[in-house]
């Protein structure tokens, strides 16, 4: 479990990092929020999902690549991380302290935000305790006689994990009061779609039973629509 803290920190530290520089200010008692509802929802997701995939948090608690991991893959991961939970940060700081390019967020939209930032992370959370295989690179493990998760949130949609994404960049840039930064996150969220959409053809070709499963679970990231 410590190791998987010290992750959690180091990911924390990152966040802040992007914020306050960007900001050139620490005096920003929204961000300063935003951190300690992530270190909360974080912390006490870990524990709850160390409870039944200790492994799994183990393995996510390394660099987010994987020997066999593929190369799109890699790059796509990293893109995500990169433009959306380093740069959106870093441009809502800018927006807000420096840039103003558009006005602020009512506060009832900003608040909705962090409510949505926070759900976010529990979705995330509730992903990771219904899938035992919810490693951070596309990849078959055989080494864990992997089958396909249909579970808890998986009944519903068949990315939980990745319909988490949204509501925590968006989220989090409506909290901080830039609709630019939250403009913003179309990018990594692009790119999250593309990883999906690559990690649906592996999982339909080397997956036994995900077919079906997907036949059962019509629905990508939000039911009705896709």
């Amino acid at each position: 479990m410590n190791r998987i803290v010290a992750r959690l920190s180091f990911d924390a530290a990152v966040v802040a990092s992007a914020l306050f520089l960007a900001a050139g200010t620490f005096e920003w008692s929204r961000a300063w929020t935003l951190l300690f509802v992530l270190c909360v929802v974080r912390l006490g997701g870990a524990w709850a999902v160390h409870q039944v995939h200790p492994d799994v948090l183990r393995e996510r608690a390394s660099l987010p690549v994987h020997p066999a991991q593929s190369l799109p893959d890699r790059v796509l991961v990293l893109g995500v991380l990169a433009t959306g939970f380093v740069g959106v940060p870093v441009l809502a700081g800018l927006d807000v302290w420096h840039l103003h390019l558009l006005a602020s967020p009512p506060p009832p939209v900003a608040w909705a935000g962090l409510l949505a930032f926070a759900l976010g992370w529990v979705l995330k959370n509730i992903a990771l305790r219904a899938n035992a295989f919810a490693v951070t690179e596309v990849r078959l493990q055989p080494e864990r006689a992997q089958t396909v998760a249909d579970a808890g949130p998986y009944r519903f949609v068949r990315h939980p994990f990745y319909a988490a994404d949204p509501l925590i960049l968006i989220g989090s840039a409506l909290w901080l009061g830039s609709y630019v930064a939250a403009a913003s996150a179309a990018l990594p969220l692009t790119l999250m779609v593309i990883r999906l959409q690559r990690e649906e053809h592996v999982l339909r070709q080397e997956l036994a039973g995900y077919g079906a499963y997907a036949t059962r679970v019509r629905y990508r990231l939000v039911p009705g629509l896709w």
